[in-house]
């Protein structure tokens, strides 16, 4: 079918939207006639000019060191139109990929908190305290390839006549080899627990992170080492590999550090730290179904390194599960470790306050109700219940000699969190303890992480 003429293609443009259709013309509907007149000569002379530019370009490809046409003058006498030679290759049509704005390759990251404890029979040992303030770099090489970094300041001032101090937290660089699998190289935090890899203030209730995961495994915990992480398609998520471990020529029994928790008072943070027994780890965790995780891990090696009257193996394990329905947090952890052959280790020890368990674990339930929310405010009390033991056995010694194992510790904590935007918390609580009753307390805090 024939293609309608330029004065009809512009005619029947203007005339639709601007003139009704009348039996005779007004001499507006004339002026109109004669402006469509001119525009119809004018776009008859611009198909002229794309036409002659057309044939140029045609020319030009068949005949590359020919010299170009001149001008070609438009149909109505006007000036000759400038024009530009066309690129020989059209420039690709920009991709989603190529809209998407560019992620910074270097981010900044950090987070902190800041703590009141006052024990509710013992005001004259209220304090407050800068609890920790981190800093992280993170910077990306690559696609693929990332270096992350993290440094930690506690107690706010660090010398050495303060208690503060200031390490290393993480310190690696990670790699991804497919979208299944990738690799972690440096100083890592183990796959452990619910809190060890997600510790920030604003991921957790409660103004101090709870005992079994800090008492029992030792968070926050770092080894140094190779970690291989696979992500799957069900929701299944894989953590393995080898690393640094304790040391248990740290053990001081003099003290009450190991009674605190047994782990912490040995882990090394890659602080010239042993490696002739290394250490192997493991962790699974799914995801499969919106809002429930289920997962677990183990942490296993030798601890004496060749220095100790013998040798010896560290274990800890953990199940952990949480699950958010609705406005619901439901969350409930359950971990135990073992040190082998204690026996041989304490008997240069006995006499002192603290020997070496052989076992020691811990559990508890939470549940977070998000009560009330109002734009970017959020408030959701919580209340935990946990139980945990730093020594629930030791190893045989003999008659009056072997230490009995300590009590059960039971700390329910009651109170809430008050999100004023994502990155910012307030927290209030109030903590019961069933065997050191004078440490019943209140706790007030501040957090942010971004």
């Amino acid at each position: 079918m024939p293609l309608p003429s330029p004065r009809q293609l512009v005619a029947t443009t203007v005339l639709c939207a601007c003139v009704p259709i009348a039996a005779a013309q007004t001499p507006t509907e004339a002026e109109l006639a004669r402006r469509l007149d001119q525009l119809a000569a004018e776009l008859a002379a611009v198909k002229a000019q794309l036409a002659a530019l057309q044939r140029e370009r045609a020319a030009t490809s068949s005949a590359p060191n020919a010299p170009p046409a001149p001008p070609t003058a438009n149909a109505g006498g006007a000036a000759p139109v400038a024009t530009t030679a066309p690129a020989t290759t059209p420039p690709p049509p920009m991709t989603a990929a190529a809209t998407k704005p560019a992620e910074p390759s270097t981010v900044i990251t950090s987070y902190g908190e800041i703590n009141y404890n006052r024990p509710v029979h013992a005001s004259e040992n209220a304090q407050a305290d800068l609890r920790r303030f981190v800093i992280g770099l993170q910077h990306r090489t690559d696609e693929k390839t990332k270096i992350v970094s993290e440094l930690e300041v506690e107690h706010a001032v660090s010398s050495s006549d303060d208690k503060g101090e200031v390490e290393v937290e993480q310190a690696y660089v990670e790699r991804q080899f497919t979208p299944t699998w990738g690799a972690r190289v440096g100083l890592f935090l183990v796959p452990a627990g619910l809190l060890n890899e997600n510790h920030e203030p604003t991921a957790y209730y409660g103004v101090e992170r709870n005992f079994v995961e800090t008492a029992i495994i030792p968070t926050t915990w770092r080894e140094g080492g190779l970690q291989v992480v696979g992500t799957f398609d069900n929701g299944l998520t894989l953590q393995t590999g080898v690393s640094t471990g304790f040391d248990l020529t740290k053990w001081d029994a003099t003290s009450t550090e190991g009674r605190e928790s047994p782990l912490g008072s040995i882990h090394q943070e890659l602080q010239l730290a042993k490696a002739r027994d290394l250490s192997v780890f493991g962790a699974l965790n799914w995801r499969g179904v919106p809002g429930l995780l289920l997962g677990g891990s183990v942490f296993t090696g030798g601890a004496t390194h060749g220095q100790a009257v013998a040798s010896s193996r560290v274990t800890l394990w953990d199940v952990h599960a949480r699950w958010t329905p609705g406005r619901w947090d439901l969350a409930a952890l359950y971990a135990s470790g073992s040190i082998s052959n204690t026996a041989a280790l304490n008997a240069p020890l006995v006499g002192n306050p603290t020997l070496i368990p052989s076992r020691f674990d811990g559990w508890y339930l939470q549940g977070a109700y998000r009560l009330w929310t109002h734009g970017d405010y959020s408030l959701s009390p919580f209340v935990r219940w946990e139980e945990f033991n730093t020594a629930r056995s030791f190893a045989d010694l003999g008659p009056g000699l072997t230490p009995a194992a300590w009590p059960t510790e039971r700390v329910v904590t009651l109170g809430g969190n008050l999100k004023v935007t994502p990155e910012v918390v307030l927290k209030a609580d109030y903590q019961w303890f069933r065997e050191s009753k004078d440490a019943n307390r209140v706790n007030l805090g501040l957090g942010w992480s971004f």
